[in-house]
């Protein structure tokens, strides 16, 4: 039987988010006649893990799925099983990029590829612990269900089912790799004040995420799409798009992608860095594989943590490593979209050690850019005023430390890499027992 994984990282109370997933699964397994593995990598603080605990030992037994609920000791004791049983990859180093003491998009979606490695799945489906699902006439909108339906399954054999098609030639013999949806609601990146208080510094700001040379009238539009995933479409039934899926057209709160993807490549293990997550996608299509992108939304909500003072100026910060991190990787997705097919090998998989090489030549980009974008982070921070200007007086203290960290992500990005194979591997034959 079909074995999947449905996966909810998190660090912060979310009770109602794990009831929610909890129901997507066992409509997973009901409906699809499928092992759901539900997996949730919990890295809350004490109190907020207990309460995640009780919510666990509180959803509804249901046929088919396994749910592993397991804490940042259970997780760091997987990954050293793991990492011993894979032959080379280097135990110093390894640890630290897998499960890091700092917030990592990337490295706890890694983590939850690792584990549904060992637990025998074919793909990896994740939700976030700010989000919600959508309504028609009083039932949820799982996006399990288009995941399902699709992921795996050669091009040609779902095109007729797909509401409409946009495969490049040559590309229907190739399988569905990423299933995907966005969000409604508030923006995924949390800058919806810095527009209201002032549009031309945020059009500023937002512009230093897109690559140098765009036309004027395309960075205007990429700028007026970003972070705002389908806005406030309500879902009133399903439409899905057969191509290569494009990263601005869905979020990783809304994700699933094959395990012939993501047992080659990983994602970037960035520390504080949001949008780091989105890599996969970026490969995947600029080598023109097939993905169906739907319109089953997830709602898109923020915490109140991030309004607190702290939480602010946490957050700003990872947006400011965003920005710095777009200077590498806009130049790696620049060979990326260059190689094309070229990224395939003979059987169509990924060829992990030629990412590696674009990854680790990027480091070598003079700091420059790095530097002129802090330069209009401070600038930007100070003119809004009040707590940014908090912000803006980090940016100097902290310097050389930020432009540090961003050439030093991508090296160890392209570590990881080089070693991902072997642990995925050495997973495969890693043992782990359910919660329940």
């Amino acid at each position: 039987m079909r074995r999947v994984c449905l996966t909810l990282p998190t660090h912060r109370a979310c009770t109602g988010t794990i009831a929610a997933i909890g129901e997507e699964a066992a409509y997973g397994a009901r409906r699809f006649d499928v092992e759901v593995h539900l997996l949730i990598l919990d890295s809350s603080p004490a109190p907020v893990l207990a309460e995640h605990r009780r919510a666990v030992a509180a959803l509804p037994p249901s046929p088919g799925v396994t749910v592993h609920h397991l804490d940042e000791d259970e997780q760091r004791a997987f990954l050293h099983a793991v990492i011993d049983r894979s032959a080379g990859a280097p135990p110093d180093r390894l640890p630290e990029l897998m499960l890091p003491s700092r917030v990592s998009y990337g490295a706890c979606t890694n983590r939850a590829f690792l584990i549904a490695q060992a637990l025998g799945c074919t793909s990896v489906h994740r939700r976030d612990s700010d989000s919600r699902y959508q309504h028609l006439d009083g039932e949820p909108v799982f996006p399990l269900h288009q995941e399902l339906t699709y992921l795996g399954r050669r091009a040609d054999a779902v095109r007729e089912s797909a509401t409409r098609s946009k495969l490049p030639p040559g590309t229907g013999e190739r399988r569905v790799t990423l299933a995907g949806g966005s969000f409604v609601g508030e923006m995924s990146v949390d800058v919806a004040e810095i527009r209201d208080l002032d549009p031309d510094t945020y059009r500023e700001l937002i512009g230093l995420s897109i690559p140098d040379g765009y036309p004027e009238i395309w960075r205007g539009h990429l700028i007026d799409e970003s972070f705002r995933g389908a806005g406030d479409t309500a879902f009133d039934g399903d439409r899905t798009t057969l191509a290569p899926v494009s990263p601005m057209r869905v979020d990783m709160c809304n994700i699933a992608l094959d395990h012939e993807v993501y047992r080659r490549v990983p994602l970037p293990p960035a520390t504080d860095t949001i949008g780091s997550d989105y890599f996969l996608i970026h490969l995947l299509h600029d080598a023109r594989m097939p993905g169906v992108q739907h319109n089953r939304h997830i709602v898109n909500f923020h915490t109140a943590e991030r309004r607190t003072d702290d939480g602010f100026v946490a957050y700003q910060l990872r947006f400011v490593k965003f920005l710095l991190s777009k200077a590498y990787l806009n130049a790696v997705y620049a060979r990326t979209a260059a190689a094309g097919d070229a990224l395939l090998d003979a059987e169509g998989h990924i060829r992990a050690g030629e990412i590696a090489g674009f990854v680790r030549d990027s480091t070598g980009l003079d700091r420059a850019s790095g530097a002129h974008r802090l330069d209009v982070l401070d600038d930007a921070y100070r003119r809004l005023g009040n707590r940014y200007k908090t912000v803006a007086d980090l940016l100097v203290e902290r310097r050389s430390r930020l432009l540090d960290e961003a050439r030093e992500d991508m090296a160890d990005f392209a570590l990881l890499i080089d070693h991902w194979e072997a642990l995925t591997r050495a997973s495969a034959g890693t043992g782990l027992a359910g919660t329940r």
